[in-house]
């Protein structure tokens, strides 16, 4: 019996100890694990223009937790020192051991694990039944409401009554490709900041915007949102909107400037005071969709080099209406440098096998919407700040990503709609044409090298425009080793109208009447002109390219050969009704295809060149003389 209680007593003993080490294991294991995230809410139902969206604290759930302050801060456009740190981070204890990539100048291509989120998808924005503008339908007023309408449309220039009747946080249907909404994203993504500049904007579609963000984006990943208001004088957008978004569930800053700075200037601002990993920049006047967020933030992580975009879908500045936009566009831009959507070439298409759900690489950005990484924003050189007020920047930064090693891309699995204005509400000091010359003249001078002739000529009056110091700017691209514009047309854009080799860049004269071919402003289709020799460039300036094109921008000389008409039409690049031959000698410019001769105008139609007959008359000579550089070599019998 004793040697019975014994063995009790050790089998006690045993299984006490074994319970304690048990205990420890599991206490070791909690601790060293990342903590649990709350589970999310059922999304949020309702709200006017007012005030908070109704029930929005409560359906947010532990996401709502705690309200956040908001924080006015004054600003001037030189405010705010940004924290820079390149290269490998700090890793703690527990992350020595990590191996971080860099890029050939020491920037760290990838997030180390401590500085990414677990996160879990938003819920869904519930419909609300019979209110107006659900799932992103069109809104109709009254017809009595019609002059009332239209006096308050010139404050926006949208439609400001169908707005404020939509709710701020109205249900949007999920218009991603199919294959996009089973896509899996990695468990660990950055957190972002959200930019978004302000001047004048209305109520509603400010506070659509910010929750659109809210109710929509993973929790875990949104670290803040900044609003910087540039030069507001509408008083609601005073300490009325401090007060407001100080109950929201995310931090939601307001700043401010002493003055009128532009959005380039109003966004460095911001994005000096980010907490996040990534900036987020958008617009006042977007609505985020259903799984925008995450494949942005995915791209960034991907490489922190990479400047990605949201597929930006049109609202109807009219009604309101939530359109899809084609995920078959990229970014162009034209001899004027004028953003432009193009048609995705099919050679992008067999890069990414045929998949449209994966990224597309874009030459450029509209500039709007997009997500970048904040210590490569400072690293590609943020903004140029010697542009002004809008224009341009978005082309000089897709350019600069491209040619000093970054790249663009479209993530057409996210969504954010964007009301689109026929004309700007604003007014800008100087005027728009000027603000937009000197931008674009600045990028020209730093980054297009030769091909900046083609923007002078067909903008004249910019070559009088003060350009400003750019040593700085052209400092940045020697700095961080970048490509040539050669480079970027040959591998990023080979689709673009800016020909790789030309032979000539100016006016075509006519030998016999000392008229000049001229597009008089036409599009596409239409036929091409002939007036008097103005020498200012524009719309008389043309190019002999070595594709034997004749091309003004995006149109080239296109001729059937059999009726005599020489159209404008798209360029192609592929020869056939496009292809000329300028023969030298006798100054004849031949139609290849049809073996006919551009000639001056017959009586019934002086403005009409018209292709005839070879003769060598002086009627069928033509004059090619450039003030530049030929950039190829040609055969005897040509130029």
């Amino acid at each position: 019996m004793f040697r019975g209680r014994i063995r009790m007593h050790t089998c006690r003993i045993i299984l006490f100890t074994s319970l304690v080490w048990f205990l420890l294991d599991v206490a070791v294991l909690f601790y060293y694990s990342d903590s649990p995230t709350p589970s999310r809410g059922n999304g949020i139902a309702g709200g006017n223009h007012g005030a908070v969206p109704q029930n929005s604290l409560g359906i947010l759930g532990a996401q709502a937790a705690g309200a956040h302050p908001a924080k006015r801060e004054i600003l001037d456009d030189s405010s705010g020192n940004a924290v820079n740190h390149f290269g490998p981070a700090s890793l703690p204890s527990n992350h020595k051991d990590e191996v971080i990539e860099m890029d050939e100048r020491g920037f760290s291509l990838k997030y180390a694990k401590h500085e990414l989120k677990k996160w879990v998808p938003a819920a869904v924005v519930p419909e609300q039944a019979g209110s107006p503008g659900e799932m992103g339908k069109p809104v109709h007023l009254p017809a009595d409401q019609e002059s009332l309408m239209r006096e308050k449309f010139r404050l926006n220039q949208f439609n400001l009554l169908a707005s404020d009747s939509i709710s701020l946080n109205r249900s949007l249907p999920d218009v991603r490709l199919e294959g996009c909404r089973d896509k899996s994203y990695p468990a660990m993504l950055p957190t972002t900041s959200i930019v978004i500049v302000f001047h004048n904007e209305a109520w509603s579609t400010l506070l659509r915007t910010v929750w659109s963000i809210i109710t929509r984006s993973p929790r875990e990943l949104l670290a803040e949102i900044i609003l910087v208001d540039d030069a507001s004088e509408r008083d609601y957008l005073g300490k009325e909107l401090e007060e407001h978004v100080a109950n929201f569930p995310v931090p939601v800053h307001v700043l401010r400037t002493h003055k009128r700075s532009g959005l380039i200037r109003a966004r460095l601002i911001g994005a000096k005071q980010v907490k996040g990993q990534v900036i987020t920049f958008l617009d006042a006047h977007c609505e985020c969709t259903e799984g925008w967020l995450e494949p942005l933030l995915a791209r960034v992580a991907e490489n922190r080099k990479i400047v990605v975009c949201p597929i930006i879908d049109v609202i109807s500045d009219e009604s309101f209406e939530y359109v899809t936009a084609s995920d078959m566009t990229w970014g162009g831009f034209n001899w004027k440098l004028n953003f432009r959507w193009y048609r995705v070439p099919q050679r992008e298409m067999d890069r990414r096998n045929g998949d449209r759900t994966q990224p597309l690489r874009t030459p450029t950005m509209a500039g709007g919407l997009f997500s970048i990484d904040k210590d490569y924003f400072e690293e590609i050189g943020t903004y140029d700040e010697g542009m002004d007020i809008w224009g341009g920047e978005n082309l000089e930064m897709s350019f600069r990503v491209w040619m000093c090693g970054g790249s663009v891309e479209i993530a057409t699995c996210s969504h954010v709609g964007h009301v689109f204005r026929k004309t700007t509400p604003y007014s800008f000091p100087g005027g728009t044409a000027r603000i937009v010359n000197h931008n674009n003249a600045r990028l020209a001078e730093v980054w297009l090298d030769q091909w900046k002739e083609f923007y002078y000529e067909l903008n004249p009056g910019a070559r009088s425009v003060e350009v400003g110091d750019v040593s700085s700017r052209r400092a940045l691209r020697k700095k961080l080793n970048c490509k040539s514009f050669r480079w970027y047309l040959e591998n990023v854009y080979p689709e673009s109208q800016m020909p790789l080799d030309y032979f000539f860049l100016g006016e075509i004269r006519n030998a016999e009447t000392q008229t000049c071919l001229d597009t008089m402003g036409r599009k596409g289709g239409e036929n091409v002109g002939i007036s008097y020799c103005h020498g200012l460039g524009g719309n008389q300036v043309f190019a002999y390219t070595k594709r034997q094109q004749i091309m003004s921008d995006d149109n080239c000389l296109d001729a059937t050969g059999t009726d005599g008409i020489v159209k404008l039409i798209r360029c192609h690049g592929m020869g056939g009704n496009q292809a000329w031959l300028f023969e030298a000698q006798d100054g004849l410019i031949r139609h290849v295809n049809s073996g006919r001769c551009l000639s001056k105008p017959e009586s019934r139609d002086v403005t009409l060149p018209v292709l005839r007959r070879c003769d060598g008359s002086s009627g069928q000579q033509w004059v090619m003389k450039s003030r530049f550089k030929w950039q190829a070599t040609i055969d005897d019998n040509s130029l």
